[in-house]
């Protein structure tokens, strides 16, 4: 399921989470943060010859699923060898994801992976238990993860930062023609069914990862 700007825009509002708001000094998110401005989260080598893009929302199961199964041999065999750089990109199908991004972007980068792999690692918990809070539960996480008390609200009170997520997620759809998640772009090469390693180190291969 594919949620374009104004849905997304409208469900932040109905969820509580204001269009406008409080900012607050943040380790990665500079003051009125754009699509074009937002920091790029990667690993591995700067000058990998393949680039991997994965375009994921917090709340998807198929994304959880390759987080904690596929994503650990990727890193061991591919990105912590030099072959590849790996790069993050968020892709919000929902109004409860784009609040996890919107908390994770505000995190030192030295935090963001482990707190994306958090989340997808207690999806079901924060994510889809109906008795449950999930904006209770991620202010929860971020306090765990070392943001301090009334930084998550500021994040998620940051309209340019919800913007600029939306936007970027608008053109990778053009530019990809994404229509769900997880998605991965080797080099310029989209594919959008990588179901397990092997599959995903074929496609690195045929991009040049020697």
């Amino acid at each position: 399921m594919v949620l374009d700007r104004r849905t997304l825009l409208a469900a932040a509002a109905m969820a509580g989470l204001p269009i406008a708001g409080l900012r607050s000094a943040r380790a990665t998110v500079p003051a009125g943060v754009t699509a074009a401005t937002l920091p790029e989260h990667s690993l591995g080598d700067p000058n990998a010859k393949v680039v991997v893009q994965e375009w994921f929302s917090l709340t998807c199961t198929h994304c959880a699923h390759f987080s904690q199964i596929v994503f650990p041999e990727i890193k061991a065999k591919l990105i912590d060898t030099g072959k590849i750089r790996y790069t993050f990109h968020d892709y919000p199908l929902d109004q409860v994801a784009l609040a996890a991004a919107m908390i994770a972007d505000s995190l030192p980068e030295d935090r963001y992976l482990p707190f994306i792999e958090a989340l997808f690692a207690s999806q079901d918990r924060w994510a889809f238990d109906r008795s449950a809070d999930p904006m209770a539960m991620l202010r929860q996480n971020a306090l765990l993860a070392g943001m301090p008390g009334g930084a998550a609200d500021a994040a998620l009170h940051d309209d340019a930062l919800r913007r600029a997520i939306i936007e970027r997620q608008d053109q990778a759809t053009r530019q990809y023609n994404i229509t769900g998640t997880p998605c991965f772009v080797f080099n310029q090469t989209v594919q959008a069914n990588v179901p397990d390693y092997a599959s995903f180190a074929r496609y690195a291969a045929e991009a040049g990862a020697a």
